[in-house]
């Protein structure tokens, strides 16, 4: 996914502030009298401008869907909580180049919509409405079940499971390997053959079974941030190795 189009972006939330206003009705013709006011453009126009602007919170300000709002409000209110939302959205991206730049904040920036398909399809969901160690889990659990997928394999998972897989070790009948590399017998392929064996067990003795046994408490965003990323990276390895498959 490439980076946000930030002009584009404000520009989608404006108009679905726009086309949500209530104006007056228009008396300019004569005739009755109609007081009060009503939504500018017809509920499905505005409901075309609510998803696009919908789309555009999930990636600049995600937890606006796990926000309190007062219940399901309708007639008029019905957009209230979108708007209140999309106003923020727009102050956020209208400021933040300037803020980045006044504040020093020059670092790169990384989007969990970034990471390999298979960790984000896995955590998008949760992560959206703030479970960030929910959403760290099924992350694993995806990536866990795209590998057995691709070792056509159910007989282990996690450790065990890449443990096998990136295998220095030939294949046999039922345990097929993944290879980072060419087997030339060079270090360069024995060191990234147990450096993915290694990552993987990193990954799942020190990030996935500790959530079986730890309090239950929630983690901070940053850091679910950084497990999904540590998730991505394996993922690509196992996506882009070639399957050896015993003769």
């Amino acid at each position: 996914m490439s980076v946000i189009d930030v002009a584009w972006a404000i520009t989608c939330l404006k108009d679905f502030i726009h086309a949500t206003d209530q104006v007056p009705y228009d008396n300019s013709g004569g005739g009755v009298l109609v007081l009060g006011t009503h939504q500018r453009v017809p509920d499905a126009k505005a409901a075309e401008h609510a998803y696009v602007a919908e789309q555009i919170l999930d990636r600049v300000l995600p937890e606006w869907r796990a926000a309190d709002k007062d219940g399901e409000p309708k007639g008029k209110g019905r957009w209230k909580h979108l708007r209140d939302w999309a106003g923020r959205a727009i102050a956020a991206l209208e400021r933040e180049s300037e803020l980045r730049e006044k504040l020093g904040d020059t670092a790169p920036r990384v989007s969990a919509g970034d990471f390999h398909p298979w960790i984000w399809s896995g955590a998008q969901s949760l992560w959206q409405s703030g479970h960030y160690r929910s959403a760290v889990e099924d992350a694993a659990k995806k990536l866990n079940a795209e590998t057995q997928n691709k070792l056509g394999r159910r007989d282990v998972s996690e450790t065990d499971l890449f443990k096998q897989a990136f295998s220095l070790d030939p294949p046999v009948p039922g345990k097929a390997r993944l290879r980072r590399a060419k087997d030339d017998g060079s270090d360069t392929y024995r060191s990234m053959q147990r450096g993915a064996m290694a990552l993987a067990e990193g990954i799942y003795a020190g990030i996935r079974n500790p959530f079986n046994h730890e309090d239950p408490r929630d983690i901070d965003e940053q850091i679910g941030l950084e497990y999904l990323a540590a998730l991505s990276v394996l993922a690509r390895w196992v996506d882009e190795s070639e399957l050896e498959v015993a003769p």
